[in-house]
């Protein structure tokens, strides 16, 4: 198959037509397409844009996704900002991208000085009419979500994000797609594109928006597709709200997808329940439609979809044309390696017919010269029936580094301290039947909730 020619989103937005019923939501307001296509975020000034480098600085996500649909095709670079940049920041990535313009709601923030054009925008669009038919192939420079250090730039294409995505023109009902993500970050953005280029719906999520409230408001826009990282969807079969939607299909990644959360969402939902793998740099690399956890060992060593997949020292790489073109900003290691592939740093283990995840290399925590993989640990845990979320961390040790405990939060609160006990030991007990002495945890800790970073992903950490 070869990959499809986009020239911008809004030219493949209206090269669709058929804009009746299709709608991009928000928090605050709903836009039609119809509207969409007429007019502007921008105030009518994206001319003054052409051919730039601009900072794309929001507080609304629709605000944002407003902003990428007329800048694609327009400026020269788009510089996509995550909600949680810190401003000191800010003057980094601007000098590395050579931005001197900004599209920004935040209208009395110290953000907006230094820049020589500055353009509000808003969750609305206003009518106007300006001359499209010039397109240029735009840079859209996306931030990684490392967790220390400034993060690093990343540049991607319409074409590398978006080039293997199709419409289906056999369905009746278009889906309409939802995300726990951010579109300001790669894992919300591939769905964001999914759903515009492939001729769909959204709905957004809001940063602060209480889980109940999006629930709702998903429910009520007829979400039929639903994605975002396991720890996104543990909080959401924990909800009194968890019923207000009932998405025909639903998708994970971002996590080790394990068995047990592939399985209850199944049987919470009676859905199709898929996991995907995609990084900033890799892309989209494949996507799990088998309900099970891991993926197939005969994908390794092949081209999947149009994507090569092999693992080498333990870790998953990839290449294809979703790859990332390059880092931008003072980076000078390559994205990927002399033979054209991408190292996630992901780590695998083969068992059986199968790849499991692991976790990261990274992320290894060290017991007296023995690594243990936080997520192996809770995999485990994630079995015992109780049990709705775990977090596996490092204890400092003056003997052997670290030891593994773990945090876990119950499916309901332990009527009593000896129930509190029981609870713990059969955890402990499990624990010690599936795993070696060294991955054992020292310490069950029942918690009312775990931390999520902004990203979806559950916030470790180091005690």
């Amino acid at each position: 198959m070869q990959p499809i020619e986009r020239i911008s989103v809004w030219n493949t937005i209206c090269a669709a037509g058929n804009f009746s019923g299709r709608f991009l939501c928000g928090a605050e307001a709903v836009i039609n397409f119809s509207n969409l296509v007429q007019g502007s975020s921008l105030q009518g000034r994206a001319e003054e844009l052409r051919g730039r480098s601009v900072l794309i600085r929001t507080r609304d996500q629709l605000a944002s996704a407003l902003a990428i649909i007329e800048l694609d095709g327009l400026a020269r670079r788009m510089v996509i900002c995550p909600p949680d940049l810190q401003t000191e920041d800010l003057r980094f990535i601007a000098a590395s991208t050579e931005a001197d313009a900004i599209v920004s709601d935040l209208t009395d923030s110290k953000d907006l000085s230094g820049f020589r054009t500055v353009i509000p925008c808003g969750a609305q669009v206003v009518p106007a009419n300006y001359d499209r038919s010039t397109v240029q192939a735009t840079e859209w420079i996306l931030l990684t979500s490392g967790t220390t250090g400034t993060p690093k730039m990343v540049v991607h294409t319409l074409k590398t994000l978006g080039g293997t995505i199709e419409s289906d023109v056999s369905l009746v009902r278009r889906p309409v797609w939802c995300t726990f993500y951010d579109i300001r970050r790669y894992g919300g953005l591939s769905i964001f594109l999914r759903a515009m280029l492939g001729g769909d719906s959204m709905v957004l999520s809001s940063i602060g928006e209480p889980i109940a409230s999006f629930l709702a408001r998903a429910g009520a826009h007829g979400v039929t597709h639903m994605t975002g990282t396991p720890s996104h969807w543990r909080r959401v079969i924990m909800s009194p709200a968890a019923r207000m939607v009932s998405p025909p299909y639903v998708r994970m990644s971002g996590e080790v997808a394990d068995q047990s959360i592939l399985d209850r969402v199944r049987s919470f939902y009676q859905a199709n329940v898929s996991h995907a793998f995609a990084s900033t740099e890799a892309g989209v690399g494949f996507v799990v439609n088998d309900s099970l956890a891991g993926f197939p060992s005969a994908w390794a060593g092949t081209r999947h979809i149009e994507v090569d997949l092999k693992v080498e020292d333990g870790t998953l790489r990839l290449r294809s044309r979703r790859n990332a073109i390059r880092y931008i900003g003072g980076q000078s290691e390559s994205i990927r390696g002399t033979d054209g592939y991408v190292d996630t740093g992901d780590m695998v283990e083969l068992r059986g017919e199968r790849y499991y995840f692991v976790g990261r290399r990274d992320g290894t925590i060290n017991i007296g010269g023995f690594k243990v993989h936080p997520e192996e640990v809770e995999d485990v845990i994630h079995q015992h029936p109780q049990v709705r979320m775990a977090l596996v961390r490092a204890r400092k040790s003056a003997l052997t580094g670290a030891l593994v405990t773990a945090d876990v939060v119950l499916e309901r609160e332990p009527g009593s301290a000896d129930d509190r006990s029981a609870v713990q030991h059969e955890i402990l007990r499990l624990c010690r039947d599936l795993l070696p002495p060294h991955k054992v945890p020292v310490a069950i800790n029942i918690v009312p909730e775990l931390p999520v970073a902004a990203t979806g992903k559950i916030a470790r950490r180091c005690a």
